[in-house]
């Protein structure tokens, strides 16, 4: 396992790729995307506060979700950037997250209850569908698939 001495407060990217299970070009990727902060010393080499191997652990949580980058760098933002982020802090985000995850599941829970019956009766047809769309009436609701894109119904 990967230590890191706990009196160490600033941490080099390679303790940070190595304590976080990232790759250093991913930190570097994440700090040129604003996920994270880090400094220049005299010396000209990148430090992090040990902070950033939190905010790694949420950004890596996120993206397995499926949550795009974007969306988790203005949640981030969110956050204190000029002191240690407190539990409750955290506990704020994790719930701004909840609102996000639950459209997620809505979305992939109809991908899989609707996916089958498509793909089950073999026609394939966006225009002579009888099930789904007969004589394309779903084309005027837009492009795409309309029907998994419906807003979530509780």
């Amino acid at each position: 396992m990967n230590r890191i001495d706990p009196e160490k407060t600033q941490l080099t990217v390679g303790d940070v790729a190595s304590r976080s299970g990232v790759a250093v070009s991913t930190v570097h990727f994440y700090e040129s995307k604003g996920l994270i902060k880090g400094w220049r010393t005299e010396g000209n080499q990148r430090r992090y506060g040990r902070s950033v191997l939190r905010q790694i652990a949420v950004i890596k949580v996120a993206q397995r979700t499926g949550i795009p980058l974007e969306t988790i760098s203005a949640y981030l933002q969110k956050l204190p950037q000029d002191r240690i982020v407190s539990a409750r802090e955290w506990r704020k985000l994790g719930e701004s997250f909840r609102a996000e995850l639950d459209e997620r599941i809505a979305r992939l829970t109809r991908l899989r209850d609707e996916l089958d019956g498509c793909i089950g009766c073999g026609c394939l047809s966006t225009t002579e569908c009888p099930l789904r769309n007969g004589g394309d009436a779903l084309g005027a609701n837009g492009t795409g698939a309309v029907l998994l894109d419906r807003p979530f119904e509780k």
